[in-house]
């Protein structure tokens, strides 16, 4: 659970950085260098698991979805939404968690999907009130966005196993195989000159995406997979939306965005609620 708290933190000012610094930008463009950079931390951890070509290439089909696809459409969504919306628009995570964890071994479990809608309770929270203005090319955007890192994170699961452990090899094969899809894309949709707007960037946004690929890219997505693979799908689910009032909190104290304070706090509450009522459940398990 320490490892998903880590990460939840991480992202928490990523938000912000991103609806300031990168909202007007390529988000194609963004995400291929936020993946080149983490691929980059990742490449001697690649080289030394030696993992073996079958495991190596389902890592970067892996990667392609939870982190290519996925940031591609998560940060065409900061164009439409703020940055706690944003934030606030990943509480339905843990339901897609849940829903495709039962639907891949063909069953039911009351309790996780509890935890789950408790979660989303806990995160709807601070919306009420605040739907309006919302635009749903933005929400429907970042639902995609949901719905390929729910994916990749119960997939990594049996990955991991499957390499003996060996998180980080996988975890920078999975970027590599990100960064190659969405190099491609940029490619051709910029004509053969994929960076040729990347001279045109505010030294500010480029201070942000080096932050942004190093450590809530690089590391978080690492700590958040190893965390993963550590605790059930039920936890999974709930630490999905420990961000939310979070990055809320962020946004709101760090980057001067205005957000409801009380509705914040009352979220977190009851999202820490669902994992103090689902922990006792799990180790009974």
């Amino acid at each position: 659970m320490l490892f998903l708290l880590a990460a939840s933190l991480l992202w928490a000012f990523s938000f912000g950085l991103i609806k300031g610094q990168l909202a007007g930008l390529d988000p194609v463009a963004v995400a291929t260098i936020r993946l080149l950079l983490a691929a980059v931390v990742f490449l001697p951890l690649m080289l030394r698991g030696r993992l073996g070509l079958r495991l190596v290439w389902r890592a970067m089909t892996l990667g392609v979805v939870q982190f290519g696809l996925m940031y591609v459409l998560y940060i065409a969504s900061f164009a439409w939404l703020p940055a706690w919306k944003v934030a606030l628009f990943t509480i339905f995570t843990p339901l897609y968690v849940v829903a495709m964890d039962d639907l891949a071994k063909r069953r039911f479990t009351p309790s996780h999907l509890l935890a789950a809608v408790a979660a989303v309770v806990g995160a709807a929270v601070v919306l009420q009130g605040n739907p309006s203005g919302s635009s749903w090319r933005g929400v429907l955007l970042l639902q995609g966005a949901n719905l390929c890192f729910a994916r990749g994170q119960l997939q990594f699961v049996g990955l991991q196993k499957a390499a003996g452990g060996r998180d980080a090899a996988l975890i920078g094969w999975m970027y590599l195989g990100a960064f190659f899809v969405t190099f491609l894309a940029l490619l051709a949709r910029s004509g053969g000159m994929p960076l040729a707007s990347f001279a045109d960037w505010t030294p500010a946004a480029r201070w942000s995406l080096l932050y942004l690929g190093l450590l809530p890219t690089g590391l978080g997505f690492y700590l958040w997979n190893k965390g993963a693979t550590r605790t059930s799908p039920g936890m999974l689910a709930v630490a999905n939306n420990l961000k939310v009032p979070l990055a809320v909190l962020v946004s709101w104290t760090v980057f001067g965005e205005s957000a409801p304070f009380v509705r914040v706090g009352l979220s977190l509450a009851i999202i820490v609620a669902g994992l103090v009522f689902l922990m006792p459940r799990e180790k009974r398990n």
